[in-house]
Formats: structure tokens, sequence, C-alpha cells
């Protein structure tokens, strides 16, 4: 995501957020520094483990059969099965063995460019609290559950992790030309709720996906989604649902088809050429899209989660 005349970054320092970059303002809880790095994990209760090994349960019920090779061989590497919330000491401890990734604790949703230092520094910050019982079904903010079993596990696959690392590193690029809700939809449509072609089929490989039961069977298996195979330009171009089930899923070939998209492409050129906002619709099908199957939009067209609609 680099070009030979673009000036290498110091990712060792926390870059400062220039003034005229277009992004979200979040008020940085008093207790944290400039990192947004809780000092330490969350001491979780009882309860709150109960409520992480349930969520833990239900998932695996979904995932096998949906679910990429890649992710189900991480929850064993990591051996996620092990019961409560995982300590993230002894998680990157395991996981920097692998592929030199960490998991550090955050308070909540933090700053972009703080996201990006992070990512590029190969540190995956995660929620340090877990939804309720009350919450269980959906949250809006991602938890420890969303973001280490989600998450997590696709860091043990070298390719992937290398992705990450390089989407963190390119943030700072999309700063720049003020194109970060373009390199949000890259970040959306590939690491949320990403898809893979594998032996067997289509998978999952997207957080958003894996940790949800509903998503999980909807992105794969229903008729309603659009699923497409990937183009880095076409997806940065197309607008996204936050608070329903995807309309569309873009699929990759592999994980080094994915690095080879995003990380050889020159971004520089591709930010000049973008417009301020998307233009693609989130259902739109395109003359230049590969369409491995083109959906019916029942689901969204009923009305989707608000309206009650069936997610077929």
């Amino acid at each position: 995501m680099a070009t030979l005349v673009d000036p290498q970054p110091d990712f060792a320092i926390l870059p400062d957020m220039a003034a005229d970059v277009f992004t979200a303002p979040l008020a940085k809880p008093a207790h944290v520094g400039a990192d947004w790095l809780e000092s330490a994990q969350t001491a979780y209760t009882a309860e709150d483990d109960a409520v992480w090994n349930d969520l833990f349960a239900r998932q695996m019920e979904v995932l096998p059969g949906r679910a990429c090779s890649a992710f189900l061989a991480g929850l064993e590497k990591l051996d996620l099965a092990r019961g409560g919330v995982p300590e993230f000491g002894v998680l990157s401890e395991e996981l920097g063995a692998l592929t030199g990734w960490s998991v550090v604790p955050v308070p909540m949703l933090i700053p972009d460019h703080v996201f990006f230092w992070h990512l590029a520094n190969r540190r995956f910050p995660a929620g340090n609290f877990i939804r309720t019982r009350e919450t269980f079904d959906y949250i809006e903010e991602p938890d420890v559950f969303h973001d280490v079993f989600g998450h997590v596990p696709m860091l043990t696959d070298p390719t992937y992790a290398d992705y990450m690392q390089e989407y963190g590193r390119a943030g700072w690029k999309a700063m720049r030309y003020n194109r970060l809700k373009a390199l949000g939809a890259l970040y959306w449509y590939t690491v949320e709720f990403g898809l893979i072609e594998e032996a067997e089929g289509v998978r999952a490989y997207g957080a958003g996906i894996l940790s949800g039961p509903t998503e999980a069977r909807f992105a794969v298996e229903a008729q309603t989604p659009n699923r497409i195979m990937l183009n880095v330009d076409r997806v940065m171009r197309t607008d996204y649902v936050i608070s329903d089930l995807q309309p569309t899923y873009f699929v990759i070939e592999s994980f080094a088809d994915l690095y080879r998209q995003t990380v050889e492409r020159d971004f520089d050129r591709l930010y000049r050429s973008l417009p301020a906002g998307f233009t693609y619709a989130n259902s739109a099908v395109i003359d230049v899209d590969n369409v491995l199957h083109r959906g019916t939009q029942e689901y969204h067209l009923r009305g989707g989660r608000g309206s009650g609609a069936v997610p077929v």
C-alpha cells in the first residue's frame, strides 16, 4: 500500500492527527493516555466468564462448515476453548510465537490514527469489557468476545497477519488524503465481513460474521445477499450497512490474493481518483463485478432487522 516515492513513516511514534483530517471525534477517558491503552485487562467475574462460554458454545454450533479453515485452526492453536475470557498476557505470548502479534486492552472504540498505529506495530486493540445477558444477541460497540473470538484466531495465519499490519500502515496515507471512509469500506468488507473461496465452498473469515450466529448463516447460505469477488477499487467506492446484515459480501480467492490486491496496489493513484463519498449502493451489482451469487435482496426489501424480516 505504499509507493517508491512515499516517505516511510516512523511507526514507532504515534502520529499526530492533523487538523484538516476528517474523522469522527471521540472523547478520551481520563484514565488512558495518548495510546488509549488500559493499564490492565479487566478482572472478569464468574458471570462474565459464563457469558463468554455461552457465546463460544453458540458459535461453535454454527461455524463448522461456515467458518474458513484458517479461523478454525486458529481457535485450536490458541486453545480458545479452554473456558472463560482469555487472559491477554497468555494470549499475546502464544500469538506472538506464531506471528509476532499481541492483544492489548482498550476501553472502547478508539480514534482511527491510534487504531492504525497499533495495527502497524502488530498490536490488536480489544475491548476491555464483555456484553451482558441483556445484550447477549446484539451489541453496538465491539466487546471482548467480538474482538478476541472474531478477530484474533485469524491473526495466527501469517499472510493474513501481514495484511493486517499493512492495513495499519496504510491508514496514515488515507488520513493524508482524507479518504478514511474509503479505507474503512475495505476493512468492513474484508476484516469484518469477508468471505473466502475454499475447496468445500465459500467460507467466512470476517469477524463480524464469525462472532454472530445469524450473520454466519446468512453470509454463507442465504439467497438475499450478493456474493461478489473482491475488487479493491470497487469495494472502496461501496457504501456499507453498520446495524444490519450485509446486502453484499465480497469474496477472496486466498489470503495471498487479498495481500496482492491491497499491499501491491498504488493507493496514491487510487486516492486521487476517489470521490469524497461512496459511488455504489451496498446492494449494487455493476458491470465489472465477477458475481458468484446475485442476491434477491428479499430480506432488505422487506425492511431488514427493524421490520422483523426473516433473514433468507
